[in-house]
């Protein structure tokens, strides 16, 4: 009986109190973006539920190979799957893979991954800038100089012409070294110069945002533009991404790269994604795993769901 006086007793002191709020995801209202291929139209930000994407690790050229991994991905759960697009071969078999998916019934969006010559190939291949859905750009991979400015304008002119949604991804290890040299120089100048932390921070920052901004000038519409900053850090990835959404509305895609394999990959992306997912950071998301042996790659897509 005395154990039973205690509880209710107990639970007297509890009932008195303030009610337990059920923890819910907070709400960032973001921009929306629209990646359609055909009839299928994948929202992305805005009130649209986070969307999971992933990528191909086939070689884009082998046409056939890449369309039957992408037809698993697309059936694991994978709302858009991203393939590299490096070469002019891996640019002509682009439409063979689309037309291959569309043969199959897979009406996925493709995503094409650009570095370095990007503007040529979608000026070369124009079926290739067609069947994609979106493009990636990463502002690091995209010339130096006079060039960079101009290769990335060469890129949003095809998304614009063709009314494709581009992600500006930036990523910390290929991070623009003539912004970073920069800001860095001007840092040492400072009487207290801050911690070269903070420097690489404002550097992905400046990327992502000023590269949005340029984006919009050349005619790209503001709500097709999609940032990423991917860092390896747990720590780092949610301290650049709360700055990033405090900063911006645009839609945002989350992943921590170099994540690793099996369940280091996995632990390292649940803590950041958890994290930021929770205080409403976050628009589509792409669990980075390096497939262990014999591993299928869908393994990104069921850790993501």
């Amino acid at each position: 009986m005395a154990a039973l006086d205690d509880f209710r007793s107990l639970r007297a002191d509890v009932a008195v109190g303030a009610p337990v709020a059920p923890a819910r995801p907070a709400q960032r209202r973001s921009l929306q973006a629209r990646v359609v291929w055909g009839s299928n139209v994948v929202t992305v930000g805005g009130d649209a539920p986070v969307r999971v994407q992933s990528m191909t690790n086939t070689d884009t050229v082998d046409a056939i190979g890449t369309a039957i991994q992408v037809k698993e991905l697309a059936i694991a759960g994978s709302e858009m799957v991203r393939i590299t697009v490096n070469t002019p071969e891996a640019a002509a078999a682009v439409p063979y893979i689309r037309e291959q998916l569309d043969r199959m019934g897979i009406d996925v969006p493709l995503i094409g991954d650009f570095h370095y010559n990007g503007h040529r190939l979608l000026s070369d291949f124009p079926a290739c800038a067609e069947a994609l859905s979106k493009y990636r750009i990463n502002p690091g991979n995209v010339g130096k100089g006079d060039k960079h400015d101009r290769q990335f304008a060469q890129m949003v002119e095809v998304a614009a012409r063709h009314a494709k949604p581009v992600r500006i991804g930036v990523n910390w290890g290929s991070l623009d070294q003539e912004l970073l040299t920069a800001l860095m120089d001007e840092n040492a100048k400072r009487s207290e110069p801050e911690e070269p932390q903070q420097i690489m921070y404002q550097a992905i920052l400046m990327s992502a945002l000023g590269s949005a901004r340029r984006a919009e000038e050349i005619g790209l519409a503001r709500e097709q533009i999609i940032l990423s900053c991917k860092m390896s850090g747990v720590q780092d990835l949610i301290s650049v991404y709360r700055a990033l959404a405090a900063r911006s509305d645009y839609a945002l895609h989350l992943g921590l790269t170099e994540a690793g394999m099996g369940t280091k990959g996995t632990v390292a992306s649940t803590a950041a994604l958890a994290v930021l997912l929770q205080e409403g950071i976050g628009d589509t998301i792409r669990v980075s795993l390096t497939p262990q042996p014999g591993e299928a790659r869908t393994q990104e897509v069921t850790v993501a769901l």
